[in-house]
């Protein structure tokens, strides 16, 4: 192996599609094609077969085998794969039984540590039972939650002399880190297959590798916190990409934008209150800090609890929007600074500071639960709830939701598909 070897993992559950990809990753400088796992399970050996006839380049096949090592290696083989991925964590013996059917059939075999406990330990062993390749692999689900490659990579590099991939979320920065730090094949798979541009996207990533490689220099990527990692991610995505990403999650019910063509993004601190009683939505100004989000449940709707002062008020400190399951007032004022305010109801009229409720407790807005810290993400579409624990999880999986559908975007404005077309909808609507 000379230069780094530019994988794509061909993770797609269309078999049409993913051929059509495949060429594109190709002219974008991508050496190896793999048939991801989703799209083996979607169309079998077929996958491999149509992916070696149509390119003939080195072609791995994702099986993930975790027993019965010897039959499934033997059939990707058959099929054209000139690599089979199998998982790290196989008994002793599957392994042993997947080298020997690979070399039966001039194959190679790819183990992949993905939720090994002790990676480098195991590419130590993985190496003497004759493995060849190991690929230091932070899964989906896991890159979710703020797992790297980075983290083990040099250690594993270190500890064996074969050639090590490195795999789970990589962009160009973060492949051309993986080179730096010794992996010779960086494999790359939703930002290049779920590029509108295939090929530029496949070609940024091959330019930054190849830099890495010929410098012998590590690109500082700075890490930076998942609050802020987080903040980023949700500033890019729609309140519709949340909501797939959380299974459809449901937002919160008649809650509408006073401003339209506004966006917020911040953490909860919220308020209940009574119907008309302003007392504390406005000392929540004072708790709030830059950045976060007002929440206000109100009893009731016939009176406002907020209006263009506290609107002025909030401007000051930088809070990022309100969201309001009750009434609001100057409506044309809040309009006419631009602030984004959410709310249930317009009304002229406003009650008394009487001070009745609490901030900063578990309410009920718009019929969804809202504890304080929780992410508000609001646009035109409505207004959704992330719970803390879970909000760089599904910031992630947000995003991917909306790589995927620039990816569809694109097939429909640039090649002039339909939709159905497109995701195959027909073969997967669901058996009766």
């Amino acid at each position: 192996m000379d230069r780094p070897v530019l994988q794509v993992a061909l993770d797609l559950v269309e078999l049409k599609r993913a051929v059509e990809i495949a060429g594109e990753a190709l002219e974008g400088g991508v050496d190896w094609l793999e048939v991801g796992t989703p799209l083996i399970k979607s169309e079998g050996m077929n996958a491999v077969r149509e992916i070696k006839k149509a390119y003939g380049v080195k072609t791995l096949a994702d099986m993930k085998t975790i027993d019965t090592g010897s039959v499934e290696v033997e059939m990707a083989a058959k099929s054209g794969a000139d690599v089979i991925i199998i998982l790290g964590l196989s008994d002793d013996s599957t392994i042993q039984e997947a080298i020997r059917a690979a070399r039966k059939y001039g194959a190679e075999v790819m183990a992949d540590l993905i939720n090994v406990p002790d990676p480098v330990e195991r590419a130590k062993e993985l190496e003497e039972l004759g493995v060849d390749y190991i690929n230091v692999h932070v899964g989906i689900d896991q890159q979710m939650k703020g797992m790297d490659p980075l983290d083990v990579l040099s250690k594993v590099v270190e500890a064996v002399s074969i050639p090590v991939a490195a795999a789970g979320g990589l962009d160009a920065e973060k492949a051309a880190s993986c080179v730096a730090l010794g992996a010779r094949i960086v494999i790359v798979g939703s930002n290049i297959v779920k590029s509108r541009n295939v090929t530029e996207s496949a070609r940024r990533v091959r330019e930054a590798i190849d830099e890495a490689w010929k410098e012998g220099r590590k690109v500082e990527i700075r890490r930076k916190s998942l609050e802020e990692e987080t903040r980023e991610i949700l500033l890019k995505v729609s309140t519709p990409n949340i909501s797939d990403a959380m299974h459809r999650a449901r937002a919160m019910r008649d809650i509408y934008p006073i401003v339209r063509g506004k966006k917020v993004v911040g953490k909860a601190v919220t308020v209940s209150t009574m119907d008309g009683d302003w007392a504390k939505t406005v000392e929540a100004i004072d708790v709030a800090g830059k950045g976060d989000v007002i929440v206000i449940k109100c009893s009731g709707d016939t009176a406002a609890v907020w209006g263009e002062l506290a609107t002025r008020s909030c401007i000051n400190k930088g809070i990022e929007g309100v969201i309001i399951d009750g009434a609001v007032r100057d409506v044309d004022d809040i309009r006419e600074l631009g602030y984004p305010v959410f709310a249930k109801r317009e009304v002229p009229n406003a009650g008394e500071p009487k001070g009745f409720g609490e901030i900063n407790v578990k309410i009920e807005c718009g019929g969804i639960e809202v504890k304080p810290g929780d992410w508000i993400v609001a646009d035109d579409n409505g207004v959704m709830v992330i719970p803390k624990e879970r909000a760089y999880e599904i910031a992630r999986r947000a995003l991917e939701v909306k790589k995927h559908e620039e990816r569809i975007r694109g097939e429909i404005e640039d090649k002039g598909r339909t939709l159905a077309e497109i995701v195959e909808l027909y073969k997967w609507e669901k058996v009766q």
